[in-house]
């Protein structure tokens, strides 16, 4: 691991954990959605890979889009504003829209986001996030499913980066000092 020489990673939710919490998410979503179809929005880029998982857990219609907003750069904390990267590709009125975000930290970026959806008038709107950091949150907001709530640590792993890099990690890791263990 280039950057991570001098650090190691501790894991915090093993893949085999997640898996297990996808299908349980998926089965609930199924259940809270029978007889309609889902249009998943998925907040690029470290929703890919929970995502991809989760739809395949869904007994349901479903249709994905994609959406992308930045609010920490390089940066390992937010720096508070939101910006829009990319836009989705089709209109989501009259959709029964399920926004799936790998982590919600501070919950500005999802106010913003739930916001902004909720203008284009879609039949309903709800989040499901893998990672949910209730220690660091600034503003509340709605939040239907929840795969896992941590602590207020620095994550990456299973589409969660740093410096755009160790998304392709199969589980969640915590980066650990070496001098500090």
């Amino acid at each position: 691991m280039t950057i991570l020489k001098e650090k190691r990673l501790r894991v915090l939710i093993s893949a085999e954990e997640i898996d297990a919490r996808c299908k349980e998410l998926g089965a609930q979503i199924t259940k809270d959605y029978a007889g309609q179809s889902v249009h998943l929005v998925g907040v690029l880029k470290g929703c890919v890979m929970f995502l991809s998982d989760l739809a395949r857990q869904i007994d349901l219609d479903v249709s994905i889009d994609f959406l992308g907003l930045s609010s920490y750069g390089a940066s390992q904390q937010t720096s508070g504003v939101v910006r829009m990267t990319s836009d989705l590709s089709v209109p989501i009125k009259d959709r029964h829209v399920l926004v799936v975000e790998d982590i919600i930290d501070t919950g500005l970026t999802m106010k913003y986001l739930l916001d902004n959806l909720r203008t284009r008038l879609p039949a309903s709107v709800a989040v499901c996030t893998l990672l949910y950091k209730p220690e660091n949150l600034r503003t509340e907001v709605p939040i239907e499913y929840i795969g896992f709530t941590i602590p207020n640590e620095f994550v990456i792993g299973y589409g969660l980066d740093y410096a755009e890099l160790y998304r392709n990690l199969p589980y969640i890791g915590v980066v650990v000092d070496n001098e500090a263990e």
